[in-house]
């Protein structure tokens, strides 16, 4: 007979609860500037590194290509990215955020820091420092493995 699982202990369980809290706290927060964590990601990633194409980009913020096209096609609705053909293969894109993405962008900063900020607010500051470390290790162990 297998051992029941104890969702309350469970680290699957409790990331994906991790997850729905943020995602939670990132809407309500920016529920006036109407965007996603991902299309902040996208935007940010975009701004650090423009002319990235989209098979970068995706790579970068680990979204899949082709969720991150319609994406990419939600932020260019709202006049915050540009798609160009690159000079050197016109099939391909190459993505720039709009000046009014950056603005956009720079308004939002604050905000999502004050999402970062209440996700943790549970922990101590030495606990969010650790808690911090732990899942980054997490996630570059898991992406080395990939």
């Amino acid at each position: 007979m297998t051992t029941r699982i104890d969702l309350a202990k469970a680290p699957g369980h409790l990331i994906r609860r991790a997850h729905q809290i943020a995602v939670a706290i990132f809407a309500e927060q920016l529920a006036a500037a109407d965007v996603t964590p991902v299309q902040f990601a996208i935007l940010s990633a975009v701004l650090d590194s423009p002319g990235m194409d989209q098979i970068s980009l995706a790579k970068r913020v680990a979204f899949d290509a082709a969720t991150s096209g319609s994406v990419i096609g939600r932020l260019e609705m709202k006049g915050w990215l540009r798609r160009q053909p690159d000079s050197a293969d016109r099939r391909r894109k190459l993505l720039v955020v709009t000046p009014e993405g950056a603005q956009a962008l720079h308004r939002m900063q604050g905000q999502v820091a004050k999402v970062q900020a209440q996700i943790l607010s549970p922990l101590s500051s030495d606990e969010q420092a650790l808690f911090v470390d732990l899942l980054a290790r997490l996630v570059q162990g898991h992406e080395a493995i990939e």
